[in-house]
């Protein structure tokens, strides 16, 4: 096989190549060839159907979060449709439409057994795509333990739906179960993009009673309260501290999920809530080398006020659970999309649209032809 060099970048020649839409180091961004991947023996290849942006993105490229990977394709939301499967994948074959979590473990690992799947051989290595591999802003991409990973997309679920359950859905949820929200609770989201508002759907699933939505744009805030939201706080009228704490009499909240802001947020987050509450982090934080807790906040350490923070779980269950809360309407994720592009090449403006934030924006998504 024959390689041509331009603009730096290798090109293999067509027929064994595939394009992608990738970071080419920190704040730089663009369409680069590769060779098509290969399917191991437990793995599938994968052609995508419809893919989505996430401010994961913004963070790894446009803040280096992850340091400064090159050529490396982005993305890590899609429904695609299998095109090669390897000789031990039992339940899946070429044809097969498909949800493509954005969390896609190695199941043969002590991680897994310890029930860590995420965290299998090293800390977060499930998260795999536009992290430790290519992600899914390509003609093809690749898929590990398929018949783990890989959850079909059932009659009567939208795309849409199976695109936006891949990360936003299982994200926000698994923020509502990392805070061990109780029947009855009073819980703050704090940032209610796509994440957010999830986490708003995951706190009303488990029975919050009061749920308290921070945020400030106008979109934003409609489909706060369509997902469940009981008040609206804008920490652009005043400090959310206050805010809360005269809302609650001084009391604060049983529950905080922080979806959004610098991780600075951790100080308003052990303020508000209550000793022996719960501060569930799904937010990824991009920037700085510490997260600071306020001590006397905190009890001295002493004010049973935990703090937890986890990847969402990824894997076939895991999709197919959440699917089935798409196909008995318990849910309704498509409502986040905001946006619609059409045709691989557009995946670069639907990037830019999530780095600048327009007004009306809540989550773009791309099809792909």
């Amino acid at each position: 096989m024959r390689d041509k060099i331009k603009s730096n970048i290798v090109i293999i020649e067509r027929g064994f190549c595939m394009k992608g839409f990738a970071m080419l180091g920190i704040g730089k961004t663009g369409w680069i060839e590769k060779e098509k991947p290969k399917a191991g023996i437990y793995d599938a290849i994968v052609k995508p159907i419809a893919v989505a942006p996430c401010t994961s993105d913004i963070h790894t490229v446009f803040e280096g979060a992850l340091g400064d990977k090159k050529d490396i394709i982005l993305g890590h939301e899609g429904v695609g449709e299998i095109v090669e499967v390897g000789s031990q994948v039992k339940d899946f074959k070429p044809g097969d439409k498909v949800v493509i979590p954005a969390i896609t473990p190695d199941w043969r690992t002590m991680g897994s057994v310890r029930g860590f799947p995420q965290h299998g051989r090293e800390m977060l290595d499930g998260w795999k795509f536009s992290n430790i591999k290519d992600g899914v802003f390509a003609e093809y991409f690749h898929v590990n333990d398929a018949d783990m990973n890989l959850a079909h997309l059932p009659e009567g679920v939208s795309i849409e739906a199976g695109v936006m359950l891949s990360d936003m859905v299982t994200t926000g949820i698994h923020g509502a179960e990392l805070a061990n929200i109780q029947v009855g609770d009073t819980v703050v989201i704090i940032g209610i993009g796509p994440v957010g508002l999830m986490a708003i759907v995951g706190a009303k699933l488990r029975g919050a009673g009061r749920i308290i939505a921070v945020g400030s744009r106008p979109a934003l805030i409609d489909a706060a309260k369509y997902y469940g939201a009981s008040e609206i706080v804008n920490y652009k009228e005043a400090p959310v501290m206050d805010q809360i704490m005269e809302i609650t009499n001084n009391q604060g909240v049983d529950r905080v999920i922080v979806a959004g802001a610098d991780s600075n947020i951790l100080k308003t987050a052990v303020k508000i809530v209550k000793p022996g509450g719960v501060i569930s982090n799904i937010n990824y934080f991009g920037e700085g080398d510490t997260i600071p807790i306020p001590r006397l906040d905190w009890g001295s350490g002493m004010a049973h006020k935990k703090i937890v923070g986890g990847l969402t779980p990824g894997g076939r269950d895991r999709m197919e659970r959440l699917l089935e809360l798409v196909k008995y309407k318990r849910i309704e994720p498509e409502r986040l999309i905001t946006h619609k592009f059409h045709g691989l090449e557009k995946v670069e403006d639907a990037l830019m649209l999530m780095k600048d934030k327009q007004e009306d924006l809540i989550k773009p998504i791309v099809y792909i032809e």
